[in-house]
C-alpha cells in the first residue's frame, strides 16, 4: 500500500487508513506538468509515490519548495479551511501520485474523532518540519548573498 509509506499514516488503525485508500486515485504526471495553480480553488491533497514537485509562487515562478521524499505531502490548504492553493505545482519529473478529495477527506476525518485528531497532528507536524527546512533555507541564502538583509 503506497499510503502506507506516507508518515502522516503511520499509527492508525487499519478501517481508517483502508477508508483513506478506498478514496485515494493514483495518478501519473509528466514533467513540467502543473497540478494545481496558485489562487485556484483547493480540492485536493496529494501524496508523492515518485517523482519530484516543485512548489513556485508569484508571477516570476520563484521556487520556495521541492517535494521529493516518497510519501511526502502537498496541497494541505484543501483540508484547512484554505478556500485557495497558496502555491502552484508543477511536475519536475515524471511523477506519481496519490490524490485524495478533500471533501472525501474531511468526512472520513469528521467520522473518526480520534484518527482524525492524530491525523491533523501528523500534520501540524509535516507543515513545521517544512517551514523549518523553508527557514534554513532562506538563511542560507541570506549568507550567500548579503544583499538579501
Amino acid at each position: 500500500m503506497a499510503i502506507k509509506q506516507a508518515d502522516l499514516f503511520w499509527g492508525f488503525n487499519q478501517n481508517f487508513v483502508s477508508e483513506i485508500m478506498a478514496v485515494a486515485v493514483k495518478d501519473s504526471y509528466s514533467e513540467g506538468e502543473v497540478l494545481f495553480y496558485e489562487g485556484a480553488p483547493a480540492t485536493d491533497f496529494f501524496i508523492l509515490i515518485q517523482g519530484q514537485v516543485k512548489l513556485v509562487t508569484g508571477e516570476v515562478g520563484e521556487s520556495v519548495y521541492t517535494i521529493s521524499q516518497v510519501g511526502e505531502t502537498f496541497g494541505w490548504s484543501s483540508l484547512i479551511g484554505r478556500t485557495e492553493y497558496s502555491a502552484t505545482a508543477i511536475c519536475s519529473s515524471a511523477t506519481v501520485l496519490l490524490k485524495l478529495d478533500s471533501k472525501q477527506i474531511s468526512a472520513i476525518i469528521e467520522k473518526d474523532a480520534e484518527n482524525g485528531l492524530l491525523f491533523f497532528k501528523r500534520l501540524a507536524g509535516a507543515l513545521g518540519n517544512r517551514l523549518l527546512r523553508c527557514y534554513q533555507l532562506l538563511s542560507s541564502r541570506r549568507q550567500k548573498d548579503p544583499s538579501c538583509n
